[in-house]
Formats: structure tokens, sequence, C-alpha cells
């Protein structure tokens, strides 16, 4: 394979394109690879099922000489695609983002090939049957998923109407009648929500003090950000963090 020292040149993509000829491996063409992500998207149980035959095929490209290692490759760059349709599609990036995440995990754990593609085989599934699920329901339009991307990325940021209207191109007022509309709640109660989700988790698996924690997601001061908290929780984060510091997530 190629060296980890040298840049790619033309002969070696030539001689990868024989390596892969002569062994009769090929990569599937665009159409069929975007037609199985637009499946996941479309949330479609059973085309999804048979495309996903495409992945267990001996015929694919190599991306590593350990087997193990190029079928984990050829997964992350699945999952990567995987999510970013499903984020298209209206599921919610935090939710797409945390599951990818998980999934990579799983497969990074795995001893045989077998197992990464039960693994692929579940994560196809997971996102199609989310997708489905997301079709009977109101799904959100493009400038909605964008904000919600946005503030999954900048919660210990200041984060306002106006600058999530500015991100999008939209009149602030209107933004934030389409975000109601879809969403249900206002941006405001949206920012806050997640920011509170954020602060849970980092209740749970991290020794973070409150101010720390409170610091870090941007919140006006520490005895805003505990009753905030409690509004949303019903604890204080002394007592959250007391009843669920640690506990297993597997």
């Amino acid at each position: 394979m190629i060296s980890k020292n040298k840049s790619i040149n033309k002969k070696q993509l030539e001689y990868m394109a024989f390596i892969n000829k002569e062994n009769e491996y090929r990569h599937h063409t665009y159409d069929e690879e975007m037609l199985q992500y637009e499946y996941l998207k479309e949330g479609k149980i059973k085309a999804i099922e048979e495309s996903i035959k495409m992945f267990s095929s001996s015929t694919v490209g190599v991306l590593s000489d350990n087997p193990i290692n190029n079928i984990k490759y050829l997964f992350v760059a699945s999952i990567t695609l995987a999510t970013r349709f499903a984020i298209e599609g209206g599921m919610e990036p935090e939710t797409a983002y945390n599951a990818s995440d998980l999934f990579i995990q799983k497969i990074d754990k795995c001893k045989s090939t077998n197992e990464v593609k039960d693994i692929h085989t579940e994560m196809f599934t997971f996102f199609t049957k989310h997708m489905n699920e997301l079709q009977k329901k109101n799904i959100y339009s493009k400038p909605i998923v964008l904000c919600m991307d946005y503030v999954y990325y900048h919660l210990n940021e200041v984060i306002n109407v106006t600058k999530l209207a500015e991100y999008v191109d939209l009149n602030p007022s209107y933004l934030s009648t389409l975000f109601k509309k879809e969403v249900g709640i206002t941006i405001t109660n949206y920012i806050i929500k997640k920011r509170i989700e954020a602060a849970k988790n980092m209740l749970k698996f991290s020794d973070y003090s409150y101010s720390d924690i409170s610091s870090y997601l941007s919140f006006s001061s520490q005895s805003y950000f505990i009753r905030v908290f409690k509004n949303e929780t019903g604890l204080t984060p002394k007592e959250y963090r007391h009843k669920y510091y640690r506990i297993s997530f597997d």
C-alpha cells in the first residue's frame, strides 16, 4: 500500500486502478451510492434493505491491506454520508451527530468484518427508520435545520435570533415565526433546552463545577443557570448530579 510519508502521484493512482481491476474490485457509481442515501433520507425501509447488500459485496475498493481496517474505513465514509443525508431530510443535527459518534465507537471495538457489517446494517436501519418516522410528522425546512445545526455547534457562545437570521439570510421576525410554527417552541426556548441538555451531560459525565458549566454554556450568571435548570428538570444542578452522576449508559 501507499507509504504514509509520500505524496500520492499519478503513477500510484494508475497502480491502484490496475490492482482494483485485476482483483475485480470496483467502486460503486455515484448514482448507485446516492440512490442508497436517498432511500435512507426518504425513510424507505424495504428499499434500503436491498441496497445494504451493496456494502456486503466483495467487489469494493481496497482502502487497507488489513481486511478489518478496510471495512472500518468504508463504514466511516458511509456513516458520514448517512448523517449528512439524514440531517438534510430533517433529522435534528444533534441526534444525527450523536448517533454517528456512537456507531463509530461501536465499530472501533469490532474484531471481525462480520461484526462491522452487522453494525453497518444496524446503522442504516436506525437512520432509515428514524427518517420514516419523520416522514409521518412535519419535516423541518432547510433554514430551520441550519439554525439547529448552528445552535448545536455554538452552545458555548452568545446566540440570538438576529445572529441566526443573519446566518440563514432571513428576516428575524420571519425566522422567529417559521421556527415556532415548525418546531413548536420559540428560538429562545429551543436554545435554553439545548443548553440544559448539554448541562445535564456535563453534570452526569464530568467533574466540572456548576460555575464552570454555567460559564461554558454562556448563561448570564450561575444563579440564572440554576434557576433555568430547575425550571426545565425539576432539580437543581447539585441534585441532578447527585442523582445521575456517572450512571452507565451501555
